[in-house]
Formats: structure tokens, sequence, C-alpha cells
């Protein structure tokens, strides 16, 4: 009886409405839910072209949406690290035809600007000639914003898309003020020295740039010369025998070996310029590239360059903005005396190029490689194609697949002795073969105008590195219609992938990057002054 008699007490009456308490970060997490269930995947769609098309067609989104500020968008790849995911894909669709850098010049000549042709630049006939004769008529964006910063005597450090013509950039003032100084007496004491070097990080590009500066060089009589590692001191010897060239594109490490046997005399210096910059400041090249530097006087002021008695001119160029240029180039000059030119699309997804990416079983990607080939020689009659792995190894064992399947391919990675890889690039360019197998040796600045395809077999490790893979494609007077496939096995490539495809849903840059020169960190006895 006393306890029928406590539960009569306790129990509740008709009345008393009972009270569940839901903690409030439980509310919020189902307040997102049905936001995301009853609006992102309707509006995301609208009528016109697709900027991302899925299998899953419900996370479609159109050329046309934007989204909001704290918008968080549905990703395609969003459940990929799961094995249930393999045969999943999406694509990035091109929303424009044509490079930006070319686009935007082309809409200042509409409007009938001053500065759209090179003669406008104040380069002088013999170069404009030369342009003309390789179908080179407007400059790019980056060239316009470029060259008249170089011909003031100004330090520059230039980031800007791959394709976009920063090669030209440098070339055409430096040559130009060569040929100018050559007219006057102080060139005529100094002709036996060297006016510019240019660093590059393979001597594949090493070779590419030279040929472009011995095409603008021609017509004044001034001579280029190339300089690699890998062919031992004898050769470096060589090159510095007879007369010392007017420019020298050089890698670093043979550079340095020249300049301690003391080969060469960099005291004239005109111009250094470093090229590709990403990879030239990453801690494998940073110690030659830091050696390098302390053997050149750099001005700190444009006047410093054009007295006598004169200062080295820094041209500091990349596709991808450069990190610790702060901390090597203090070392050097002052950082404010640096202008820093950067395009809109820097760290960008090209807008241009179709970029497709499919999760696949590592067993497989030889056979979507193999369909995607034969796929490509169907379309476009004969297009070439790169195809990029992370390890020369692996560039060796996809080789003898294709061979056996029946495909005509040339390889190129790092591993290589000297003397089997000239001249591979340059084969690959004449168009002897149509697909190149290679590291990403391949990916630095290197032109491949007639590229159709850029296939990465295995997903790159970085940012950086997926830049330049897919920036073999789209440049300026390359072939339209390009496209970039790449194959995701991994779970720590589906983190990569996406952060790439979030920015191309919002048109943002790649997360991560570096944007302006950082001021070094103060030492320890800095801080104690």
């Amino acid at each position: 009886m006393l306890t029928s008699s406590r539960f009569c007490q306790t129990a509740a009456t008709p009345e008393e409405i009972a009270v569940i308490r839901v903690p409030r970060y439980l509310e919020k997490r189902i307040e997102n839910v049905k936001q995301t269930q009853g609006k992102n995947n309707i509006r995301t769609t609208k009528a016109g072209k697709l900027l991302i098309q899925c299998k899953n067609s419900d996370r479609n989104q159109s050329a046309g949406y934007v989204f909001g500020k704290f918008e968080e968008p549905i990703l395609c790849s969003k459940g990929w690290k799961h094995n249930k995911s393999f045969g999943d894909y999406f694509i990035i669709n091109n929303t424009k035809t044509v490079a930006p850098c070319v686009a935007e010049n082309q809409k200042e000549d509409r409007e009938q600007k001053p500065s759209g042709t090179f003669s406008n630049l104040r380069i002088c006939k013999e170069l404009v000639e030369v342009l003309n004769s390789m179908n080179i008529t407007h400059p790019t964006t980056v060239q316009l914003q470029t060259i008249p910063k170089v011909i003031k005597g100004h330090n520059i450090l230039c980031a800007a898309e791959t394709g976009s013509g920063k090669t030209l950039s440098y070339l055409l003032p430096i040559v130009h003020r060569l040929q100018a100084n050559r007219e006057s007496q102080v060139y005529s004491e100094n002709a036996h020295k060297i006016q510019t070097a240019v660093l590059v990080p393979s001597r594949e590009l090493a070779e590419q740039v030279a040929a472009v500066s011995r095409a603008l060089c021609a017509p004044f009589g001034l001579l280029t010369r190339t300089v690699g590692g890998g062919r031992g001191v004898g050769h470096i010897k060589q090159v510095f025998k007879n007369n010392h060239p007017d420019v020298l594109v050089a890698t670093p490490g043979a550079l340095v070996k020249a300049l301690r046997r003391r080969y060469l005399d960099l005291s004239e210096l005109r111009f250094l310029v470093v090229d590709e910059a990403d990879t030239m400041f990453d801690p494998s090249f940073s110690d030659l590239l830091e050696s390098i530097l302390h053997h050149t006087d750099i001005a700190s002021h444009p006047k410093e360059t054009q007295c006598l008695g004169h200062k080295a001119q820094l041209l500091v160029v990349g596709a991808t903005f450069p990190g610790g240029v702060g901390e090597v180039l203090s070392q050097v000059t002052d950082l404010g005396s640096i202008v820093v030119i950067k395009s809109k699309m820097l760290h960008f997804l090209m807008p241009h190029v179709k970029q497709t990416f499919l999760k696949v079983k590592g067993a497989d990607k030889i056979l979507e490689l193999h369909q995607a080939l034969k796929l490509l020689q169907h379309e476009n009659r004969g297009g070439a194609a790169l195809v990029f792995c992370n390890k020369s190894a692996t560039v060796n064992w996809l080789g003898y697949l294709l061979d056996e399947m029946g495909v005509r391919f040339l390889r190129l990675q790092g591993q290589m002795p000297a003397a089997v890889r000239a001249g591979i690039f340059q084969s690959f360019q004449k168009g002897s073969v149509d697909v190149l197998i290679c590291t990403d040796i391949a990916s630095r600045g290197l032109d491949t105008s007639r590229v159709h395809l850029v296939v990465n077999y295995d997903f790159p490790e970085s940012h950086t590195d997926y830049i330049h893979r897919a920036g073999r494609v789209g440049r300026a007077g390359g072939v339209e219609g390009a496209e970039v496939l790449s194959f995701v096995t991994h779970p720590w490539d589906v983190e990569l992938v996406q952060k790439i495809e979030t920015a191309a849903r919002r048109r943002s840059s790649l997360p991560g990057m570096e944007s302006g020169i950082r001021e070094p960190k103060p030492t320890d006895a800095m801080a104690e002054e």
C-alpha cells in the first residue's frame, strides 16, 4: 500500500505536459540537415550550362549559380573515402573558350587602348619583327604589366598562371636592354663577361628557354648558351672555354659548380632571373640558390641598375606564388624594392579547361588510361597526351604495360642519365610520338602547346603540383578544347580532390597557397637588440 500510494502521488496528472530537453548542438545539427535536404540540392541547378557535372545529378551545379558567403556546398566527392564510391566521377566543365590572359588582352584591343601591341611597349623594331615571324602579335596581360617595369630597372616578382607568356615577359625587355647597352662604351669594356643568367630547375626547361632566347638574340649577334647538371665538370668547363655568352641559361647545381671552380665571373651581371620560382625556393634548391645570390650584387633601386658600377636586376617568375621568398631575398636586397605582379587568376583553376576526376581502383587505372588514349586518337585524330606519375618506377612500369598494349610512347623521368634524357622532350614536341609518360619533371614550365590531354595517372601530392600539371594544356597559343583527366585512388587523394572541388564550386583560389612576400621572422640576436 505504501509503494502504490507513492506512485499515485508522483504520477503526472492529465493537466501536466511532459518536457523533453534537446541539447542546443543537436538542434543546430537538425536545422543544418533540414536546410541541406530542403534547398541546396534544388538551388544549385538552373537553366543553362553546368559548371559541375556529377554521376549523381542531384549534385550538379549550374555555371550561373553563386554560393553565399556562409553557404556550404555539397561535394560530389564527399563519400569518396568509402570503398563503394569506386566508379563515381565529377567533371568541372570549361566556362570559357580561351585563356583569361588572352581574353583580357583581346578586350583591351576592342576598347582601343594604346598599350595593346609590343611596339607600344617600346620594344625595339627588330624584336617586334622576330615576334611577328613567330605569329606572336599581341602581348598577354602579364607581359603588358611586366615588360615596362623590367625596362625601367625594377626588381620583379611575377606570379601568373601557367601558359600566360612569362618567358617572353622577361626575355623581351632583357634582350632589348642588352642591345641598348651593347651600343655604348660600357658594353665594349665588359664584352667578355656574362650579362644575364637565367636559373631553371631542369635541363629540358633550360633548352627550351635558351631556344627562345637564341631566336630573340639572333638579329643582334648576342650569344646564348646552356649549362645543366648530369654531364660532369668537363662539360661545364667546355661551355665557358671560349667566349662567355651574353645570356646563360643554367640549372642551379651546374652554375654553383662553375662558380666554385671560377669558370665564370658574375661581377658584371645585369640580370638574374629565377624562373619556376616555387620550385627554386623549395628546400631542395634553396641552398644552391642562396649560394648563387651571394655571388651576385643585387640592386635595391632602379637607378643602381643603370649607372656605372651597376648592380644586377633581379627577376623572380613563377606560376604559383613561391614560399620562403622573404627569408632568402632579404639577405641580398631590400624587400620593399621588389615590385610584385600577380595575375587575377593566380592559384585559380583554369576556367577554359575541362577537368574530370574519376574514383577508380588502382588495378583498373591502366584500362581507363588505355581507353582515354584510344578516345583521344579517335576524336582529335592524333592529339598528344601527357601521362603524369609520382615516381620514376611507376613511369617505367607503366611503359612496359602500354608497350604490351601496342601504344607508342616516350618516357621522361629524373633518374635517367643525361645522355638518355637529352632530346626526349624535343622529340615529343616535334610530334614523333604522341604519348609522353613522365614525372613532375615535365610539369614545370615546358611548352606543351600541342597537348590535348593531361592524365594524372597518380594524383598529384599538392595543389601546386596539380596547377602545374593541369597547366600543360590550355596555354596561350595552344590547342583549344584540351582536357585534364585525374585518377583518384587513395584516401589521401580524396582530401585534395575535395579542396579542388570546393574551390571550383565557389570560384575561389585554392586554399593554403602563398599570396604575398612574408617578412622573415627576426632571429634571436635581432630580438635581443
